[in-house]
């Protein structure tokens, strides 16, 4: 069964950037639908971003035009690019596989 690992989170300013990744332990990697999922303070968790094997994407209206996600099937890794960041991006961000499988989560802070 696959692994995901989480990376990159932290506290950054209003405007600024920040990129997650996700590892992917195993070689099934490249046959998941991959998705970044966040989860607020008091809020249920809600979709970020999705990519499909074959590299299509989709995003929550709220950060379209922001965020990026991406997948590299070589590394094995899930990527989101963040830029723009807002406080109300502030959140656990959450790596999935094919709808079931968890990582642990990485905290985003945005904040002055």
């Amino acid at each position: 069964q696959v692994q995901l690992v989480e990376s990159g989170g932290g506290l950054v300013q209003p405007g600024g950037s920040l990129r997650l990744s996700c590892a992917a332990s195993g070689s099934a990697f490249r046959l998941y639908f991959m998705g970044w999922y966040r989860r607020a303070p008091g809020k249920q968790r809600e979709l970020v971003a999705t990519i499909t094997r074959g590299g299509i994407t989709n995003y929550a209206d709220s950060v379209k035009g922001r965020f990026t996600i991406s997948r590299d099937n070589v590394k094995n890794t899930l990527y989101l690019q963040m830029n723009s960041l807002k406080p109300e991006d502030t959140a656990v961000y959450y790596c999935n596989a094919d709808g079931t499988l968890w990582g642990q989560g990485t905290q985003v802070t945005v904040s002055s």
